[in-house]
């Protein structure tokens, strides 16, 4: 197997740079800055989310209320919550009686130092245990819900509306009634078969991040028809669900969104005061809607921790969306005098093993990054970039292959 020098060195002959190795017991991530963590499956990327919360706690970076940790699903929430609150408790035990941290290095890191340190880190961890029921670790929808609620009126939303689970009911009646408007005096032979329209209304309702192609398509054309009809769902979707008082969970991402659209927006400043650390979990499975409202709000703001595994970012079965992981990973490595690499290579910690490390091609603007991949034994890549604000963006790549159904995936 080639050493890292050997992987830097081929990688820097060919014009890559490969990311930098985190060490969990290295220095915790510069303030306001976007750090990428991106680690396989089973490498121990939970644990070292816990082992980050617990040393912000424990050396007085942050409380456990000023950190929002996001991830996506309930149970992973419930499963995330459960490993931060065992990590403080395994250490406050440890400041008692050091022999039970035996191989969990983070304690053991957090044992070094002198007695009023230790003093203030055990102080500082049983408070973070005594206010556990008070930390912000949830769903990107629970979070969305939570800082709606909080914005009143500039939020755009009522706190009297009803949060359904699904809209499929309400979609399948709209495709129902409009069926028979669009369509009711084509029965032979209708241009849009009820099945076909059924399938394109839950597609546009059901990912709020599907585009609409082609844009202008031709007159009369199926293409034409179906564009027609899906802006029809959408619209007649807003009718019913202000009338009936209704909102789904992508509602509350789409209106977070337009909440945070101005850089001056008091979603914005609100949020960055409330939560000046953020961690997302499972950030593979971030989609565009959801990746705008974190980028929108924290990014230049407040110290934004993203952990995921690249790879799975190809299942869009389950929510993976490359494209937005790429964007957002990639971000930082746009030519511009404002950005800069601040991450050092340390050496892993031995709480993760395995893995593999990426390696990078800088891009500009208008250059369309290329990914290596080159087989290494350091888990988890690095990086951390200042981003001017409002940050700025590389220019979107082709979302896809236009369609004759007129719908092009996310």
């Amino acid at each position: 197997m080639p050493t890292p020098a050997a992987v830097a060195a081929d990688a820097t002959s060919h014009g890559q740079r490969v990311m930098d190795r985190f060490d969990l017991l290295g220095p915790l991530p510069a303030e306001r800055t976007t750090t990428v963590l991106e680690a396989s499956a089973g490498t121990g990327k939970t644990f070292a989310l816990a082992g980050i919360v617990t040393r912000y706690v424990a050396e007085g970076v942050a409380t456990l209320d000023q950190m929002l940790l996001i991830t996506f699903g309930r149970a992973a929430t419930q499963e995330l919550r459960d490993r931060v609150r065992r990590q403080i408790v395994d250490a406050v035990a440890a400041f008692d009686d050091p022999g039970l941290a035996e191989d969990n290095q983070v304690v053991q890191h957090l044992l070094n130092g002198t007695a009023g340190e230790l003093q203030d880190r055990r102080r500082r961890l049983r408070h973070a245990l005594a206010a556990f029921d008070a930390a912000t670790i949830a769903t990107t929808h629970q979070f969305c819900q939570l800082v709606l609620r909080s914005l009143g009126v500039a939020g755009d939303t009522d706190a009297g509306v009803t949060l359904v689970e699904s809209l499929d009911e309400l979609t399948n009646e709209i495709v129902d009634d409009l069926y028979l408007r669009h369509f009711g005096r084509e029965r032979d032979d209708p241009p849009l078969a009820y099945q076909d329209a059924l399938r394109l209304a839950r597609e546009v309702v059901n990912k709020p991040a599907t585009e609409l192609r082609p844009k202008d398509p031709p007159p009369d054309s199926r293409a034409a028809v179906c564009v027609s009809f899906a802006k029809d769902v959408l619209a007649e979707l807003e009718i019913r669900k202000r009338r009936r008082r209704i909102l789904g969970y992508d509602d509350l991402l789409s209106r977070l969104a337009d909440a945070l659209d101005a850089d001056d927006a008091p979603a914005q400043v609100r949020m960055h005061q409330r939560w000046p650390i953020v961690l997302v979990d499972e950030f593979q499975d971030t989609d565009p809607v959801q990746w705008k409202v974190i980028d929108r709000a924290f990014t230049g703001r407040s110290t934004l921790i993203l952990i995921g595994d690249p790879k799975q970012a190809i299942y869009a079965f389950r929510g993976g969306d490359i494209v937005t992981y790429l964007d957002a990973a990639c971000d930082g490595w746009c030519a511009e005098d404002a950005q800069h690499e601040l991450a050092q290579r340390r050496g892993l910690g031995s709480p993760v093993a395995g893995g593999a490390q990426r390696c990078r091609t800088r891009r500009s603007a208008n250059h369309r990054p290329r990914r290596g991949c080159t087989p290494c034994r350091f888990p988890f890549g690095r990086r951390a970039v200042e981003r001017p604000v409002p940050a700025s963006h590389c220019a979107p790549g082709d979302a896809g292959p236009q369609r004759d159904s007129a719908v092009a995936d996310r």
